[in-house]
């Protein structure tokens, strides 16, 4: 066992985890719900174990495999960018890992688990004045959607699904609805490598931390 280069432990999934030696073109993303879920799990920034952020409580589910490319963080830079891009005031990033939602025709029963996928395009969000924005991946080596390798080759249905989700599930039955979230655009490959790179950087920033990659942030 001298010399060994595996973890005795299990690594945090937002600072243990490398985001791949291919950033932006290829991403490790850790998933936190699925889209049997009828409850939203969310990473406990602490201790690093998936937690139950609440039940759904309307019948919508996530529409994809739904978590984040670790050693990212939404902080000054991916607002500050969001704000040229939009033209709206943001006051700076929702202060967590960058969401990404990922299409696959296969059966993923469980989250908690990290999978290689492949960039292609996102949703530009914000939320209480804060950026949330989503990026959209395909499943790496996926048999069906790994050859839709921009956001135009996703069919509008499927777009139209994810914004609804992102719309509502923060909707409590019985209680008015005032929307706190505004999706501001949609946006194609070359925008959401910019946004992981922002976001990469923030990080850096935010924990002090350099990223081994293949391109300079």
């Amino acid at each position: 066992m001298d010399n060994c280069k595996y973890n005795l432990y299990k690594a945090h999934p937002w600072h243990g985890i490398d985001p791949g030696a291919n950033v932006p073109d290829e991403v490790i993303v850790y998933i936190e719900v699925v889209p049997t879920d009828t409850v939203k799990y969310e990473i406990d920034k602490t201790s690093g174990f998936l937690m139950i952020d609440r039940p759904q409580k309307f019948s919508n589910v996530a529409p994809a495999l739904y978590g984040f490319i670790p050693r990212t963080y939404c902080g000054d830079l991916i607002a500050e960018y969001d704000s040229e891009k939009t033209g709206k005031i943001i006051r700076k990033g929702d202060g967590d890992p960058l969401d990404v939602c990922v299409l696959s025709e296969r059966h993923i029963s469980n989250g908690d688990i990290l999978l290689h996928a492949i960039p292609i395009g996102g949703l530009r969000m914000i939320d209480k004045g804060e950026s949330d924005d989503k990026i959209i991946a395909v499943l790496k080596d996926d048999e069906v959607y790994a050859s839709w390798d921009d956001i135009e080759h996703v069919p509008e249905a499927m777009i139209n699904r994810l914004k609804h989700y992102f719309l509502t599930y923060k909707n409590i039955p019985g209680k008015e609805i005032r929307p706190s979230v505004e999706l501001v655009n949609v946006f194609g490959k070359e925008e959401a490598y910019n946004v992981i790179r922002k976001c990469i950087k923030d990080y850096q920033v935010q924990f002090g931390e350099t990223i081994r990659t293949t391109y300079e942030i």
